[in-house]
């Protein structure tokens, strides 16, 4: 019993395949989009561009930690677990998140963008003001009355 417990356990503890914390290449600037994201498993993030600069998102909800997936149609992230949703940037918007989405520090390195996953940026506070002009374009994928 105590071998299974311990083979257990070893397994848990052992890093899972792509796992972030630390530098990741991605791509090259010019293929960020500036009015989507474009998801990027091996960082567990997202990349856009906001007035000229790369915003490099890490996809754990604050909240309880869900992975926020990106709404095409709304042009915002929403957390399906139990429903913050944030802005193309992660700025908060509304539920129970206490801020918005982590961000990555980051640098272009040979002309690639390259997040470093051990090095996060908490969001602003719930509250803090928008700062992009983009209200929800469509329909949302959650239930708006989740929370």
């Amino acid at each position: 019993m105590a071998g299974a417990a311990a083979w257990t356990s070893w397994d848990f503890l052992q890093p899972v395949a792509g796992q972030a914390g630390g530098p990741i290449a991605t791509v090259a600037p010019d293929v960020v989009p500036t009015e989507s994201v474009l998801e990027v498993p091996a960082m567990r993030g997202y990349l856009t561009e906001a007035a000229g600069e790369v915003v490099p998102l890490y996809w754990k909800c604050p909240h309880l930690g869900c992975k926020v997936p990106w709404c095409e149609s709304s042009g915002q992230f929403e957390c399906p677990c139990h429903g913050s949703v944030f802005n193309r940037i992660g700025e908060y918007r509304r539920g129970p998140a206490p801020r918005g989405m982590d961000k990555y520090e980051f640098e272009v390195i040979d002309g690639v963008i390259v997040p470093d996953t051990s090095k996060i940026i908490r969001g602003a506070p719930a509250g803090t003001a928008e700062t992009i002009d983009e209200p929800p374009r469509g329909p949302e994928c959650i239930d708006p009355t989740l929370e």
